[in-house]
């Protein structure tokens, strides 16, 4: 991988102390799983500010948030204010899924504004054209949708998620099966409408080694999309989910033949039984490429709340080998999230996260764990508040009764006093 692609062997090298330093990782490690693709750099040079990231075990488990403007919600100043928020609650990463208003200012800004690697879904950028319009989104040029990608690149944007899986036998095994949601994916949906209306297979398989050319001239990581993962508990592990696994493990290895970092993307809605056997079935047919997933949503009935689902099935997740975490909030699948609802999802995704590297026996992760109980026994609460990790909720918690060494739901009664 690092000797075919020098632009990210030479954001390594330029790098690699820091990044070593931050995962407690040892430099070779970290060159090592860069060169055999378990790990990837997110880092695009056009990215001024970034702070190159690592994604992918043994380095920590990350977090991803996402903003963006919807038809209904449209508000530049809100988004930005998201990206700092986010930034604050500890995510590692910023999706901009706009789609709708003036999308390379926003996407400009968003980097501007953003130290953490952007990502982004071009199609829907290609699709807005069209949608904002009242026009049908199949009538987009396959020049269109590349000539969008190398925009989005020369911006700056350091992660795409591509559905380059979302085949027409895919779409197909959609229609003749017996999904309850059908394809979800917004970007898979698109493509299976574009490639239904025109009769043609997807382009962004159909030409997968130009969008690598693409890819490699701007050290842009190819997030493998998973357009056909199931949008309901029932729909998990069907025929049109592993038909795109399928094609994502074959595009993986050409795009390591071409020195070209990929992620594969991971299920939405998994019944918690069955999280495991996702997990490592698209490890191990993806070859051990880093794993970004949405969730998984445990249960299909929390709507208002499915930012806990999805970091139960997060945490199981990272367990068995998932990289990186996309944040779900409170207001997944009923509106757009307010600033609350991103601080909310990215400490929701943080707790999966440190609770599977806890079970995982990472060092630092223990360590910080077994802190902060020996700062209860002491009732040391400024060393608990340093410890905790969202320490803005613990002072406002204590606030009306900072002036006493126990906490107010024992007082007189606490336990760890009885018996000092």
């Amino acid at each position: 991988m690092l000797t075919k692609n020098k632009i990210l062997a030479e954001i390594l090298d330029k790098n690699l102390e820091e990044l070593a330093q931050a995962e407690q990782l040892s430099g070779e490690t970290i060159k090592q799983s860069v060169e055999k693709g378990s790990m990837v750099v997110l880092a695009n040079p056009h990215h001024g500010n970034v702070l190159p990231t690592l994604i992918g075990q043994p380095a920590r488990i990350k977090v991803n948030a996402n903003i963006g403007t919807s038809p209904f919600i449209n508000d530049l100043n809100l988004e930005l204010k998201k990206v700092q928020v986010a930034k604050c609650a500890g995510a590692h990463t910023i999706m901009d899924l706009s789609t709708a208003g003036d999308l390379d200012e926003i996407r400009g800004l968003i980097i501007e504004h953003s130290p953490l690697p952007v990502g982004t879904v071009p199609i829907y950028s290609v699709a807005q054209k069209y949608i904002g319009q009242g026009q049908d989104p199949s009538k987009m040029s396959v020049q269109e949708i590349f000539e969008e990608i190398h925009k989005q690149a020369e911006q700056g944007v350091d992660f795409m998620t591509v559905h380059c899986g979302v085949t027409r036998r895919a779409a197909s095994l959609v229609e003749k099966g017996q999904r309850v949601m059908g394809i979800v994916s917004r970007g898979g949906s698109i493509l299976a409408k574009w490639m239904q209306v025109n009769e043609k297979e997807n382009p962004l398989y159909e030409y997968y080694d130009d969008l690598l050319k693409l890819a490699k001239e701007f050290n842009l990581t190819l997030s493998l999309g998973d357009g056909m993962r199931p949008g309901a508990g029932i729909d998990a592990g069907d025929a049109p989910q592993w038909e795109e696994v399928v094609i994502l493990s074959e595009l993986t290895l050409r795009a390591w033949e071409q020195g070209v970092q990929v992620m594969i993307e991971g299920p939405g809605h998994v019944p918690l039984h069955l999280v495991e056997s996702q997990i490592r079935g698209i490890k191990q047919l993806c070859h051990n490429a880093p794993l970004y997933v949405l969730g998984p949503l445990t249960t299909d009935i929390a709507p208002g709340y499915d930012h806990i689902a999805g970091a139960i099935g997060g945490a199981l997740a990272a367990i068995n080998g998932a990289d990186f975490l996309c944040y779900l909030t409170p207001a997944e699948h009923l509106t757009l999230p307010d600033l609350n609802d991103v601080y909310q999802g990215v400490i929701a995704s943080l707790i999966a996260a440190h609770s599977a590297e806890v079970a995982m026996g990472r060092k630092d992760a223990v360590e910080r764990n077994n802190e902060i109980s020996r700062a209860r026994k002491e009732l040391d609460w400024e060393r608990i508040t340093s410890l905790a990790l969202d320490p803005g909720a613990v002072k406002r918690r204590r606030e009306e009764f900072a002036g006493k060494e126990e906490c107010a739901m024992c007082g007189e009664f606490c336990a760890v006093k009885m018996l000092r």
